[in-house]
């Protein structure tokens, strides 16, 4: 029996239906209020769902996270991203052959060409490297753009190995630019996160020296990255596509939801904080203030406005993290901060009592920092990793009747009134 909601409109009651999901809460289907002459209110959109989709499942409250019904803690474990961004997509993890076809694919159009290259050289070299993303970005449209039919399955696949293949390149092309280094030419021996790092770190003309455990690691931070439900950025892509845009400018404008600090900055605010605590010996003091309601100051890196229990990510990039520092053996003030803070957060019964344990921007913002990747480019390596997901938000609402998104308003402002001649003012 289908389920139905009501609701009592100055006295007339209006059912609604009761829509049910493979798993989570019901959802109220209230397109039928217009008619009444009413909308619903939600700031936020916190108790409101934009869409269907197939894609990722989130349950906060028992820190779970599927792609395409598949646990992320499984996915890290046993997984790769290249893996990853073949079930986000197909909705399946690949066969071998599948798999080797799609990285056969990734790797054909990991070049970025001279024109769009050149767009670097309009930037300074202090430029966010955030600006120069969604510029990079924006600009493969300009490519791409004739003859891209985004009603058809195949143009959208194609559109969404460019962009999936693109993008490390344009990350390490944004670096390089920073440092006022030379371009590296991608490898197509390497594999997806190699190929970045050797971008990023090494030397035009040079032969790739690209550690496994950075490698892997690069690896899991993309795959846990790549996509997170409809978050900010991905219903900004969503947003933009229901006009007809095509994916470029979709993606750019992901990419500019993400740069937010509320959104995307996430890991770099990690590293401030520790910058600001300034000294091993002084976290004691930090710790204090956290606990003081009073005091502005918050551990950044702990809990999850999500995650109520605790970030399913998190400890995959716990041992990820570890083993990256074992490595490197890195001395570093900073990172023997955040050591000493993970190890009080885990212990402090204000923490545990409270479950704000460390998720996965902690880890991945001390990864990130120990392998020498500036934390302005931070953003830069989330929007690398989220941009599998991105698009394929895009390509479900493509391949489905959608409609434009056009959300209502509760109006504030003034009644309708007369225009007043300057004079008279």
């Amino acid at each position: 029996m289908a389920k139905s909601a009501q609701i009592n409109i100055n006295g007339k009651l209006v059912d609604l239906p009761v829509l049910e999901g493979t798993v989570g809460p019901d959802v109220i289907e209230v397109g039928k209020l217009t008619a009444e002459g009413v909308f619903t209110l939600d700031p936020g959109f916190v108790s409101t769902a934009s869409c269907e989709s197939r894609i990722t499942y989130i349950d906060g409250d028992e820190g779970i996270l599927l792609y395409r019904g598949y646990p992320i803690e499984e996915l890290a474990a046993h997984s790769s991203h290249m893996e990853s961004c073949y079930l986000l997509l197909e909705g399946e993890l690949p066969n071998q052959a599948q798999l080797d076809d799609f990285n056969k694919s990734i790797k054909s159009h990991i070049t970025v060409d001279s024109t769009t290259a050149s767009l670097f050289n309009g930037f300074q070299a202090n430029a966010h490297p955030m600006a120069i993303m969604c510029s990079a970005t924006a600009a493969l449209a300009g490519v791409y753009h004739d003859g891209l039919d985004i009603d058809n399955a195949q143009h959208r696949k194609l559109a969404a190995h460019r962009l999936i293949a693109k993008m490390p390149t344009l990350a390490a092309m944004t670096y390089k630019h920073s440092q006022g280094e030379e371009f590296v030419t991608p490898d197509p021996t390497l594999d997806y996160a190699e190929n970045f790092l050797h971008m990023t770190f090494g030397k035009a003309g040079s032969k790739p020296k690209v550690s496994p455990t950075i490698a892997k690691a690069m690896d899991k931070i993309f795959l846990l990255h790549a996509d997170h439900e409809q978050n900010a950025s991905t219903s900004t892509v969503r947003l933009a596509g229901s006009t007809g845009a095509n994916p470029y400018a979709c993606v750019a404008a992901g990419i500019a939801a993400l740069w937010g600090p509320s959104h995307g900055g996430a890991n770099e605010a990690v590293l401030t904080m520790l910058a600001e605590i300034g000294d091993p010996s002084h976290i004691g003091e930090y710790i204090d203030r956290a606990k003081d309601p009073e005091d502005s100051f918050k551990i950044m890196g702990f809990g999850h406005r999500v995650y109520k229990n605790f970030d399913p990510r998190a400890k995959v990039m716990q041992e990820t993290c570890h083993a990256v520092l074992n490595e490197l053996g890195v001395d570093d003030p900073l990172l023997e901060m955040a050591q000493k803070l993970e190890k009080i957060a885990l212990e402090d019964e204000y923490f545990v009592k409270r479950k704000l344990y460390p998720n996965v921007d902690f880890y991945s913002g001390i990864i990130l920092k120990a392998i020498g990747i500036p934390t302005s480019m931070f953003t830069v390596i989330f929007t690398l990793g989220r941009t599998p997901g991105w698009i394929t938000h895009w390509d479900e609402m493509l391949s489905a009747p959608y409609k434009i998104g056009r959300p209502r308003q509760l109006y504030l402002g003034e009644t309708r009134r007369p225009y007043k001649a300057i004079a008279s003012r």
